[in-house]
């Protein structure tokens, strides 16, 4: 079936599962990637573990920038693609590509001159700087593997071949699953690299899904021609794809800098605070890898539809996509109530971490059902060539009021305070984002 006739005249509920199925596999599994890191370098002890979770919001501003031109590409390409563009389609995944490498050298230069002193900024315990220092270091100068093997898992997945854009994150985080004990422990005759081996692991990860999503492009993805003979920045172009990309930019950087600062707050009560949180932010990011899934794969049929003038599959997209979402994070707020211990047991969690983390987990579970509705909105309007949307949510749901509640809660009522916090703010976040997207709809399919 052709991509067009697939976007068109599939019934809904079979292309979004074929749109998304492919997509929340390679995510879950890509998530893998800090998951398991975590879980091997908690095996190096609670130092090791909170210098990683240190480490954590850089490495989601290099994700950020990444998937902030990721998808501003996919939406873009889209719409051309439903609209019968094709030569401006291939101008423009020649663009991508080439922004994910320059965007790519930025956080190469900063890992070469500047990963100790970010280090040194976020701890002044010298073992956990050190540690987080070597981690960065190594994540940083080696990000272009990271940045552009997002860009070609976009092409594949605007031209709505999801399944190879399932392979290309797969085969990274498989690579990285293989590596971890092997270069972090020294198995099978590799010296035991400690902290650095984790972050080696990850890097070659990237890089092979790099090389990976090259060849895939060139031999499998003949709807969309990536050639640089001639290349040149079309102004346009580079406009529109940071039009979309740059707020959903702004949407990822959001998390590092709640991360960040999440760190700050929680650094005056204990170690094991900030080492729990790293693990549960995780394992949260892990269960919202379904529900991103279903996003992302929202934007490109979205994204089709809109520039085919198609109104009514917009909505029947919009239809099955918010209440699956819904479903998804149920089932994982629920199990994070049932099971917190076993969760947390996962990254060796001592008595201490367990008595601050079970009571935790289950205090911010529930807000998991507004989180989902928040994420899916943003990604509906992305697909509606709106960036600000999915940007202004995420600043509602993860900085303000996040932020400045949480702290003001653990003033007062000491660390159990702190988590009531997600509660306040994604109440503040689901009631944006419903709001918006209706008015949206309204406005941006009314001459349909």
């Amino acid at each position: 079936m052709e991509r067009g006739n697939k976007m068109a005249v599939m019934p809904m509920k079979r292309l979004v599962a074929d749109m998304s199925i492919p997509m929340m596999l390679s995510l879950l599994i890509q998530s893998l990637y800090n998951i398991v890191d975590s879980i091997f370098v908690a095996r190096l002890g609670e130092n090791a573990l909170a210098a990683a979770s240190l480490a954590y919001p850089v490495q989601m501003l290099m994700i950020a920038v990444g998937v902030g031109t990721a998808v501003g590409l996919n939406a873009v390409l889209s719409k051309a693609l439903g609209a019968g563009k094709y030569d401006e389609a291939s101008k423009i995944a020649a663009s991508g590509v080439a922004l994910a490498v320059l965007s790519s050298l930025a956080f190469v230069a900063a890992g070469l001159l500047f990963s100790g002193t970010i280090a040194n900024a976020f701890t002044e315990n010298k073992e956990i700087a050190e540690m987080c220092h070597q981690y960065l270091f190594i994540c940083m100068t080696y990000s272009t593997g990271n940045l552009v093997c997002m860009t070609y898992q976009r092409l594949m997945q605007a031209a709505g071949k999801s399944f190879l854009s399932m392979v290309i994150l797969a085969v990274g985080a498989i690579t990285n699953i293989v590596l971890d004990p092997i270069m972090i422990f020294g198995l099978l005759g590799c010296p035991a690299f400690g902290i650095r081996g984790a972050a080696a692991a990850t890097v070659l990860g990237q890089w092979v899904s790099m090389v990976t999503g090259l060849i895939l492009q060139k031999y499998c993805n003949k709807d969309v021609n990536v050639s640089f003979k001639g290349f040149r920045f079309d102004t346009k172009i580079v406009k529109g794809i940071y039009k979309v990309g740059f707020p959903t930019m702004i949407t990822q950087a959001m998390q590092s800098m709640m991360v960040t600062c999440f760190n700050v707050i929680l650094q005056p009560f204990s170690t094991t605070a900030v080492a729990f949180f790293g693990v549960y932010y995780k394992l949260q990011t892990f269960l919202f890898m379904p529900m991103n899934g279903l996003g992302q794969a929202g934007i490109p049929i979205v994204g089709f539809n809109f520039g085919a003038g198609n109104k009514k599959r917009i909505y029947e997209a919009i239809r099955v996509i918010y209440p699956a979402a819904m479903i998804i994070s149920l089932i994982g707020s629920i199990l994070f109530m049932s099971i917190p211990a076993q969760l947390l047991g996962l990254f060796a969690a001592g008595d201490a971490m367990l008595k601050l983390g079970v009571p935790a987990l289950r205090i911010i579970a529930p807000t998991f059902i507004l989180g989902a509705v928040t994420l899916i909105s943003g990604y509906i309007a992305s697909g509606l060539q709106d960036g600000m949307t999915n940007m202004a949510g995420a600043v509602i749901r993860q900085f303000v009021p996040l932020i400045p509640c949480a702290y003001l809660l653990g003033k007062v009522f000491g660390i159990g305070g702190v988590w009531y916090g997600f509660w306040i703010s994604e109440i503040c976040g689901v009631l944006y984002s419903v709001f918006r997207v209706r008015k949206l709809l309204k406005i941006r399919l009314s001459h349909e």
